[in-house]
């Protein structure tokens, strides 16, 4: 529960409000080190699992959506 306080009840990323009483959120952690990140909803942790937890490949995603639009 401290995450979320220390948060302030919102997601890490796309900073909306979380409840935690709901089953829409997670607790992300480093695949590598295994140290907890932070809370983050089903959404954003889901997205950055599909882009591998890679920070290059996200830097892609933004340059992609950048010129594409």
């Amino acid at each position: 529960m401290d995450l979320f306080i220390n948060q302030g009840s919102v997601c890490g990323i796309c900073k909306e409000k979380i409840d935690p009483k709901t089953s829409d959120w997670c607790v992300d952690h480093s695949h590598k080190s295994g140290k907890v990140r932070g809370i983050l909803c089903n959404n954003c942790n889901r997205s950055i699992g599909l882009l591998k937890d890679s920070v290059e490949v996200l830097k892609n995603a933004i340059s992609y959506l950048e010129n594409k639009n």
